[in-house]
């Protein structure tokens, strides 16, 4: 269990002053100077044995993609982007982050800007978080006006502006290059790759796109010292980790813990455990909407880490644990959540744009049994024709959730499928 000491979020759930004052009594911009003084370099490098890798659901290394922005400054300029279009079905930390403790973020901006060479960076916030996007802009201009942001940005020479740009509430809009996209004022479509974002990002720019979460953490990382933040969880899965736990639980919540907590210690522990007791369990989805659910079995031991539920065929993703008792039409749910995939698709790419619909079309037909028991092969063979067929990974999202039903749940998708057609034969 994470030690009251070792949190980094200590304003989560916005008991105390969110604004400069009340984040500087909780250490932000506590001499953020010495920090920069370190150098760009020494800044990556720290941030690269600290073990952190990125909080918005793939995983990379942190340090490792600071890395990757060019070591000088030619003829175009270096932007950081901020990824809060906080989108994945599930989850809700970041919105928590903007709207309790805006400061950690703009500190970790400033921070994450000079390391890379960048004098500009942009949050770009989802359209729906109105009150996080407007504590956001507050919490920037009490940093101006403190001399922390601007032409001499805490005093250490360094010029670095921050701009909150909203979106329009698309989904798509949370894969960097379509958010790239939708900054230049364009269609939130994702550009393919290569050129990667830190050859030629952001109006064509080298540029480097993070989560919230990724960076917010960046200066308790550089204050404590990385040995201390790899010192907590599993080796290549360390630090500590904002976890949003929803569904049949007793009292759903956001909670900072650490990394590899064993998944039913984080659901009894912080959510009241499950509703009706653990045995009433039926199935979890760990890391957000497009992750494979789990069976009661695997929830029994499963760590809550990127490599523990890589080895269970799903992914920690952003760790919003989605809690699903036995009262869930578990086929239903995932309908569901075909139906949101398609919706949300760009429909750049074919397998994407076709399969999709497809895909909940079938799906919807499996809820009430009306289909042939060799279609649950054609449903799972299309999923693999989708998967990775595409320029970004909505298509995979909406894939593995179908994927982990049938690999779970398939006889319950049988014994539907029989039940209709015998009461069809019966009339």
């Amino acid at each position: 269990m994470l030690s009251d000491k070792d949190r980094i979020f200590t304003n989560l759930y916005g008991f105390h002053d969110w604004r400069l004052a009340g984040a500087r009594a909780r250490g932000a911009w506590d001499d953020t100077k010495a920090i920069l003084d370190k150098g760009h370099d020494a800044i990556i490098d720290e941030m690269k044995k600290s073990g952190l890798r990125g909080r918005g659901g793939a995983g990379f290394p942190t340090g490792l993609k600071w890395s990757f922005m060019p070591k000088e400054v030619k003829d175009r300029p270096h932007y950081l982007i901020v990824n809060a279009d906080e989108s994945e079905p599930g989850t809700c930390k970041d919105r928590d982050i903007l709207r309790h403790d805006p400061h950690l973020l703009v500190e970790g901006c400033l921070i994450a800007g000079f390391a890379m060479r960048a004098h500009a960076g942009y949050i770009y916030v989802r359209g729906e978080f109105y009150n996080e996007a407007q504590h956001l802009i507050e919490a920037i201009k009490e940093a101006y006006a403190a001399g922390l942001l601007g032409d001499n940005a805490c005093g250490s020479g360094w010029k670095f502006d921050l701009y909150v740009h909203r979106g329009a509430g698309a989904y798509i809009c949370g894969e960097e290059t379509a958010l790239l996209e939708s900054l230049e004022g364009k269609k939130g479509m994702p550009r393919l790759k290569p050129p990667f974002p830190a050859g030629s990002g952001l109006y064509g720019c080298p540029s480097t796109v993070n989560n919230v979460e990724s960076i917010a953490v960046a200066p308790a990382i550089l204050r404590r010292g990385a040995t201390w933040f790899a010192g907590l969880g599993r080796p290549n899965n360390t630090g500590t980790k904002l976890f949003c736990i929803s569904g049949h639980v007793n009292k759903p919540c956001n909670v900072e813990e650490e990394m590899s907590i064993p998944l039913r210690e984080l659901i009894d522990r912080h959510a009241g455990g499950v509703r009706g007791g653990w045995d009433n369990l039926l199935a979890v989805i760990p890391g957000g909407s497009s992750t494979p659910l789990l069976p009661k079995s695997i929830c029994d031991t499963i760590l809550m880490d990127f490599d523990s539920l890589k080895n269970e065929g799903t992914g920690l993703g952003t760790a919003a644990v989605i809690v699903m008792d036995k009262s869930t039409d578990i086929v239903k749910a995932i309908a569901r959540l075909s139906q949101f995939y398609k919706h949300e698709s760009c429909g750049q790419c074919t397998p994407c744009r076709e399969g999709l619909g497809w895909m909940w079309r079938v799906m919807e037909r499996m809820v009430v049994g009306n289909a042939r028991i060799e279609e649950i092969d054609a449903l799972q063979d299309v999923t693999k024709q989708v998967e990775g067929h595409t320029i970004c990974a909505l298509a995979d999202g909406a894939a593995w959730p179908i994927q982990g039903l049938i690999k779970h749940f398939r006889p319950e998708m049988e014994r539907r499928i029989r039940a209709r057609t015998e009461k069809l034969a019966a009339e």
